[in-house]
């Protein structure tokens, strides 16, 4: 019988969402800084 992936922590399932919307939240503030202009700090006000 095989241990259950335990249903909180480090799973598998739960790094590679997040590792895709890392990815998403990169590519989505890249094309933001190339339609306008503004690199990713000026858009989120750092600069």
């Amino acid at each position: 019988m095989e241990n259950p992936e335990p249903r909180f922590g480090f799973t598998r399932f739960a790094e590679t969402l997040h590792g895709r919307l890392a990815m998403l939240g990169i590519v989505i503030g890249l094309l933001t800084e190339l339609l306008t202009g503004k690199s990713i700090l000026a858009q989120l006000g750092l600069m």
